[in-house]
């Protein structure tokens, strides 16, 4: 089965298509998506017409097989999910980080203080950036994240329309390394480390109000 990473309004989604890459529509220009390559994912039915491309710079399989790509990584790559969490928007915020090299294994878990989810979306992939060392930056880093806002400031050329400073802090921390890649995930999907990012989040959340 193939499908293509399409972009559904604000939302990054998997759109179905055929032997020559081109989508699969009905007599009413509908196509399959669905928001997760996981096993069981859900198919649901969108207009062709409302599916626009995903954009460079963020991890798109544009052909069949996308099953495979997406979970190979590169050899040697250091692997890392993020997510962000919000008790109310704007409200208490924490971060969560998983960071695998090899079979080296880091979590971070960090209260941020009062802000709003994006921020905390941005905040969680800082973080993750600022754990790694000079010699990684020509190394392969892959960073899931579940948060099409952050990906879509930071592998699409979104223009930032608020948290600029933060945004721009951001870019350039991220042109320091070579070998970049923002891979987005569906939230709350049984993604495990996606699911263990957003369980750091909320931890550091309920540790500071306890």
């Amino acid at each position: 089965m193939a499908w293509i990473r399409r972009k559904l309004r604000d939302q990054l989604v998997y759109a179905r298509v055929g032997a020559d890459g081109a989508l699969v529509t009905d007599g009413d220009g509908r196509v399959d998506i669905k928001y997760s390559l996981a096993e069981g994912a859900k198919i649901y039915r969108a207009a062709s017409r409302n599916l626009a491309a995903a954009g460079e710079g963020v991890d798109v399989a544009p052909i069949a097989d996308v099953e495979a790509k997406v979970a190979a990584h590169p050899e040697g790559a250091i692997v890392i999910y993020t997510d962000g969490a919000c008790t109310g928007n704007p409200g208490p915020m924490g971060v969560g980080v998983v960071i695998l090299r090899g079979a080296e294994r880091r979590e971070l878990s960090e209260f941020l203080g009062h802000g709003t989810n994006n921020i905390a979306e941005l905040t969680a992939i800082e973080l993750a950036l600022d754990a790694l060392g000079e010699a990684d930056h020509a190394s392969p880093v892959l960073v899931h994240a579940d948060s099409s806002y952050a990906i879509g400031l930071l592998a699409s050329g979104w223009r930032a329309k608020a948290n600029q400073e933060l945004v721009e802090r951001l870019r350039v921390k991220a042109r320091r390394f070579t070998k970049l890649r923002f891979v987005k995930v569906a939230g709350h999907a049984g993604v495990p480390e996606n699911e263990r990012c957003d369980e750091l989040a909320r931890d550091a959340i309920t540790r500071t109000q306890a």
